[in-house]
């Protein structure tokens, strides 16, 4: 009887532990995305000003979304997405009518977050499948995103596939072990410890350097007891 207690404490401990981790990766998770969105207008805001080479689509695209971009940043999701029936027309629109120009391109990856903070992973999962980036910062961050979807939506094994995805694609000290984690604590779930370990092990070994690295070793130690 005193061991079903210990290991009913143990489960307990162990579950606690895992949904800070979530909280934890959750909240950074989006300022991770609200500072590269905002990284990424302002910088095509000066090109676009710095060398004039916008086409009209374009610079009316970019118009259109700034209003939207307020809304965002206040977590006024329904307003970004759907307009305030005045001058805004919403991240939905701008889609539809510029979604071939950077500006539409780049409210895809807001009206996704948008749907994802509101709950509707289904319409986040397909906006954000829609959004095009190349690079080793926006790209990665809206591939998490992704998997964030499919865990909710509860497909925890297609999710992991995209934490692990996110963080090959970002191959960086700040990314790479936000979606590493995920994809631990993930496989830990899944009751897959081995893969969690490897996951921990990565963390610890290629991004030393990171703010995830510092207390990695109590997750591996975790995960490895319950492996064996």
């Amino acid at each position: 009887m005193a061991t079903k207690g210990k290991d009913t404490k143990q489960d307990f401990e162990v579950e606690e532990i895992v949904s800070r981790s979530e909280r934890f990766i959750e909240n950074n998770s989006k300022k991770i995305i609200y500072a590269i969105v905002a990284v990424a207008i302002v910088v095509g805001a000066v090109l676009g000003i710095k060398f004039g080479y916008l086409a009209p689509k374009e610079k009316k695209a970019a118009a259109a979304i700034f209003k939207g971009e307020q809304y965002f940043a206040r977590d006024s999701f329904n307003l970004a997405l759907n307009g305030n029936g005045l001058d805004y027309e919403g991240f939905e629109t701008i889609i539809d009518q510029y979604g071939s120009t950077s500006a539409g391109n780049l409210a895809k990856a807001y009206a996704g977050i948008s749907y994802f903070k509101l709950g509707d992973y289904e319409k986040a999962l397909k906006t954000l499948k829609s959004f095009n980036a190349k690079d080793n910062m926006i790209g990665p961050a809206v591939t998490g995103l992704i998997g964030d979807c499919y865990v909710n939506l509860g497909n925890t094994k297609e999710g992991i596939s995209y934490f692990e995805k996110a963080a090959k694609q970002a191959d960086n000290d700040v990314l790479s072990p936000t979606y590493l984690k995920k994809a631990g604590i993930a496989y830990e779930s899944m009751q897959q410890y081995a893969n969690a370990v490897k996951a921990y092990n990565t963390i610890k070994n290629k991004y030393f350097n990171s703010t995830e690295a510092a207390d990695i070793e109590k997750y591996i130690t975790r995960a490895s007891t319950l492996n064996k």
